[in-house]
């Protein structure tokens, strides 16, 4: 990677062009992604001032914006989440299986990640469990993570999911450790017939109930005989499930799970250059035996296929099954121990009252330790997550809602930029004009830039008139409260 050559750079440099060229096509958590991509440990998200107490040398640093999708702040996380992780490792084998979805699957997939991706866990959460409690194969409960990934090599919209796996289980009566043939888990034939059953089944059933849409090229899909007919030709693909060879311990398993857990479309180490609105990176072409070779991008293009990854608000990447699940983990993992004659992982004693050390950082100049005089955090939202159409679409629906609702009962959007933008709170009176008050009361003046991002549902509520009390007016009595005027029948 050529020095200080990052993925922010392509965005900074060509984002607004990018976001001008598509602005029908862009959605929240896209644009929040190209935000969060920018302005990571830059001064827009605020940041802080260290001097060495040796040599007094300053040094700034910026903060970062922890998305899931930054290339810059997954290190950390990684390292964390591997931490928690070390005291659930067992002395047994382990294996990696990866099931994918085919190209029949993936366009769906693609217009609707959040059903589909919950589909392709539920496949592979049911698939693994099924096969492993059969007799005929290991007959015990096993325990595995599931980490999602949606890329190949070439940025390409690629969606799978790569499971950890237990190379051994516990019986049903919970009374002997069961463990699988040598550098044999479950065969894959089986494994790849009964995930591709489940997940059509679940995928006919969501879309019976109208839960999936489809734009585009497959907007004939959402008629059902199309759908069906699409149904009955991924059938007939051989879905694509692969079994790596164990891994020869437990320090190997998570060196691999830090590799994967918190990996993203594409890190900033595998770019080669950037000339121009052109970008290069190193890619590894599997189909030829892993052999590496560089490719070379438009920006738009490589911006279009490094937001084809994004994962829905609040989506689980990293999820944990049978032992390992978060339930009963600590139980499972103990009786486990307990049937493989090993010690329990030894716990860090922690004081009830003691505070987490200060981070400490070495002065690069002496070495010194650096302390931290001053910091600043930014004065207003920086997160870019809405069109200009979104804007007009609301400023649309705020006018309905004026010609439905009486003014004092008005709490939209409109409505709420009007009274910051005037600087003036307090509660509104109906025969007065727009933007005045009873008791009005000057305020900061909020842009109405940010104002049109607040949404309309954090209005405040409307409070029975004897509860109501303007919150601003330190002088003004509480109203006293007689409960029999509160009756039903008054």
């Amino acid at each position: 990677m050529a020095a200080g050559l990052e993925v922010a750079d392509i965005f900074r440099r060509h984002g607004e062009r990018y976001r001008q060229t598509h602005d029908t096509h862009l959605g929240r958590v896209e644009r929040r992604v190209m935000s969060a991509v920018e302005m990571c440990r830059t001064a827009r998200l605020g940041g802080h001032v260290q001097q060495c107490q040796d040599c007094a040398a300053f040094r700034i640093a910026y903060n970062s914006c922890r998305n899931r999708h930054c290339p810059k702040c997954q290190g950390q996380a990684s390292r964390d989440w591997l931490v928690a992780r070390q005291a659930d490792l067992l002395p047994v084998g382990y294996f990696h299986v990866v099931f994918t979805l085919p190209q029949q699957i993936a366009a769906t997939a693609f217009q609707n990640k959040n059903a589909v991706y919950t589909i392709l866990f539920r496949a592979v959460a049911e698939t693994l469990p099924k096969l492993a409690a059969d007799p005929r194969h290991l007959g015990a409960e096993i325990g595995f993570i599931a980490v999602l990934h949606s890329w190949g090599q070439n940025l390409h919209y690629h969606p799978h999911i790569h499971c950890i796996v237990l190379g051994g289980g516990l019986s049903f009566d919970q009374t002997r450790w069961v463990t699988c043939r040598r550098n044999f888990f479950l065969p894959v034939r089986v494994l790849s017939r009964l995930f591709r059953r489940l997940f059509l089944e679940y995928l006919k059933q969501v879309h019976d109930e109208g839960q999936l849409q489809f734009f585009g090229s497959i907007a004939s899909l959402a008629d059902p005989a199309a759908f069906t007919r699409m149904i009955r030709e991924a059938r007939r693909v051989n879905w694509i499930v692969y079994a790596k060879p164990p891994f020869a311990g437990p320090e190997q398993v998570l060196a691999y799970l830090g590799r994967y857990t918190h990996r993203i479309a594409i890190s900033n180490s595998r770019l080669v250059s950037i000339d121009g609105d052109r970008g290069t990176f190193r890619w590894k072409d599997y189909r030829t035996g892993g052999r590496q070779k560089v490719m070379t991008l438009d920006a738009n293009e490589f911006i279009r296929r490094f937001l084809l990854h994004t994962v829905p608000d609040g989506f689980h990447r990293i999820r944990h099954y049978g032992l390992l699940a978060n339930g009963h983990r600590q139980l499972k993992l103990g009786l486990c121990r307990s049937l493989l004659d090993v010690p329990p992982p030894e716990q860090p004693i922690k004081e009830p009252h003691a505070k987490p050390p200060p981070l400490a950082r070495r002065c690069s100049c002496c070495g010194g330790i650096m302390t931290i005089i001053g910091a600043w955090t930014p004065l207003q939202p920086v997160w870019n997550d809405s069109s200009l159409s979104y804007q007009w679409r609301h400023h649309c629906n705020d006018q309905r809602r004026h010609a439905e609702r009486p003014r004092g009962e008005c709490f939209c959007r409109s409505c709420l930029c009007d009274v910051k933008r005037n600087g003036i709170k307090g509660p509104v009176d109906a025969n007065q004009p727009r933007g005045q008050s009873t008791t009005p009361q000057r305020l900061p003046t909020i842009s109405s830039q940010a104002c049109a991002r607040v949404p309309a549902r954090l209005a405040p509520a409307k409070r029975h008139p004897l509860l109501r009390r303007n919150p601003h007016s330190a002088k003004q009595p509480a109203p006293s409260f007689n409960p029999v005027s509160m009756r039903s029948d008054q």
